[in-house]
C-alpha cells in the first residue's frame, strides 16, 4: 500500500469535524425537490469559495462544478444534490428539511439520498491538495441533478458543460462505507391502449380502453421469472408504476389507458429485447389499439436547459480486479474501516451514464444506507459522514 500521511489527515478531519457536520446540516435544511438545486448549490459553493477551490461555478444544466487543479489526469466526485419530495408532511414526526440528531444519527430528507457525501468530497478534495495528494490531477466535486433522470447530468457535463471526459468517478450514493461497483440497468416505457367514449349508461356502445390493459397488467405481474439473471447484478426486475386514464367524466367510458412500467435489467438483458417482452403480452386482437413506447426525457431543468435523452439506463458493473476498485479497497484498509466485500446498489445512480454508457471506470462510497432513501427515516450516521472525508481525500493518491 502507498506510504500516505493518513494520521494527519485524520487528524484534520477530526479538527474540521463540526465544520462538516455543520455544512451537513445547512444543506439538508434547504429544500432541493423536484431538481430546484439552485440555492443549495449556492451553499455548497460558498463552501468550496471558502476552501481555497480554483473554479467554483454553476454548469448550463444548473449543476454545481468545483475544481482543484489541473493535471492530465481526470478524476470526478458526484454527488446529486437534489431529493424527492416529502410526501404526506403529517407522516414526518420531525421538520423533514431542520431534522434531528438521536444517537448520532441525522434524520432528515436527503440526509441519505444524497447531500451525505457532499461535505466530505467537498472537504476531503481540499484536504488532499493541502497535502500534495492530487499532483498530476484535475478533480472535479459535481453536485447534481438526479432524481428525475438518472445520467442526464454526468451526460451533460462530458458533452454539453464543462465538456470533459473524466478517466474515473467516485459516486456518493449511499454504500454503508463499503465499496459498491455496479449496479442493474433500467428502460421505461409505457403501454398506451386507445378505446372509445361513451355514456356510462350506454357502455355497450363504447370501447373500455382500460379493459384492453387488463391482460398486459395481468402478464406483466406474472412475468418475472421469466427475465434475466446474474450471479453479481441479480435477477430482473419489472414493475407497474403508475396508470392514467383520459375519460370525458366519471360517468363515462374511458377512450385512453395508459400504464408505466419500471424495467430493471441485468447482465444478458437488452432494451430492445424487454421491450418486445412488453409487447408481446399484447393480444393479438387490440395489437392496432395498443401501442409500447420507451419514455423519453426533454424537460428543462431550473435554468431552462434542455438535455434530451431516453430513459434508458444500462446495467454495468467493475472488475473486483480494476485499479480503482483495488484503490477503493486500500483506502478502507488504510483508513481501517471493517473489512467487507465489494457490493451493489439494489437502485440506479448515474453510474448508468458514467460506466454503462460512457465506459468510464466508477465506483461507490458512500455513508448511509440506502434502505433508508426515499422515506420518512431518511438518515445517515454523522460519524460516518465525517468518516467519509478521509476516503474522498485519499482514494485519487492510491488508483495506479
Amino acid at each position: 500500500m502507498k506510504n500516505l500521511p493518513i494520521t494527519e489527515i485524520q487528524r484534520r478531519v477530526n479538527e474540521k469535524r463540526d465544520d462538516i457536520i455543520h455544512f451537513m446540516r445547512e444543506i439538508c435544511a434547504i429544500p432541493s425537490m423536484d431538481s430546484q438545486i439552485g440555492p443549495v448549490g449556492e451553499r455548497i459553493q460558498q463552501e468550496m469559495r471558502k476552501l481555497g477551490y480554483d473554479e467554483v461555478r454553476f454548469d448550463k444544466m444548473g449543476n454545481t462544478i468545483g475544481r482543484i487543479g489541473n493535471g492530465p489526469r481526470i478524476i470526478v466526485f458526484d454527488s446529486h444534490i437534489d431529493t424527492v419530495g416529502i410526501g404526506d408532511r403529517s407522516a414526518w414526526q420531525w421538520d423533514p428539511f431542520i431534522g434531528k440528531v438521536e444517537d448520532g444519527i441525522l434524520y432528515a430528507r436527503g440526509a441519505c439520498d444524497e447531500k451525505n457525501s457532499t461535505p466530505g468530497m467537498v472537504y476531503g478534495l481540499a484536504m488532499a491538495r493541502d497535502l500534495g495528494l492530487l499532483d498530476g490531477w484535475t478533480v472535479y466535486y459535481f453536485g447534481n441533478m438526479e432524481e428525475w433522470c438518472d445520467g442526464i447530468a454526468p451526460n451533460s457535463f462530458v458533452v454539453a458543460d464543462p465538456q470533459v471526459k473524466p478517466d474515473f468517478v467516485i459516486i456518493g450514493e449511499p454504500t454503508k462505507m463499503q465499496v459498491y461497483r455496479g449496479h442493474k440497468g433500467r428502460v421505461e416505457m409505457k403501454v398506451v391502449s386507445k378505446g372509445k367514449s361513451a355514456h356510462a349508461a350506454s357502455n355497450h356502445v363504447g370501447d373500455n380502453a382500460i379493459y384492453k390493459l387488463l391482460p398486459v397488467i395481468e402478464g406483466i405481474s406474472k412475468l418475472e421469472p421469466q427475465l434475466g439473471d446474474h450471479e453479481f447484478l441479480g435477477h430482473g426486475k419489472i414493475t407497474v408504476s403508475d396508470m392514467r386514464v383520459q375519460t370525458p367524466s366519471l360517468n363515462a367510458v374511458p377512450d385512453e389507458a395508459t400504464i408505466y412500467i419500471d424495467r430493471r435489467l441485468t447482465f444478458g438483458e437488452t432494451k430492445d429485447g424487454c421491450v418486445e417482452q412488453v409487447r408481446a403480452l399484447v393480444p393479438p386482437q387490440h395489437r392496432d389499439a395498443i401501442k409500447v413506447e420507451e419514455l423519453f426525457y426533454d424537460e428543462p431543468s431550473y435554468t431552462g436547459f434542455v438535455f434530451p435523452v431516453d430513459k434508458y439506463f444500462p446495467p454495468w458493473a467493475l472488475d473486483e480486479a480494476h485499479p480503482l476498485v483495488q484503490a477503493g479497497i486500500q483506502a478502507r484498509a488504510l483508513l481501517g474501516l471493517p473489512n467487507a466485500p465489494t457490493g451493489k446498489w439494489d437502485f440506479s445512480t448515474n453510474g448508468t451514464y458514467w460506466a454503462g454508457k460512457a465506459g468510464i471506470p466508477s465506483i461507490g462510497f458512500g455513508p448511509g444506507d440506502e434502505t433508508t432513501a426515499h422515506t420518512v427515516n431518511d438518515s445517515v450516521s454523522l460519524d460516518e459522514v465525517v468518516q467519509s472525508t478521509a476516503f474522498y481525500a485519499i482514494i485519487t493518491a492510491l488508483i495506479a
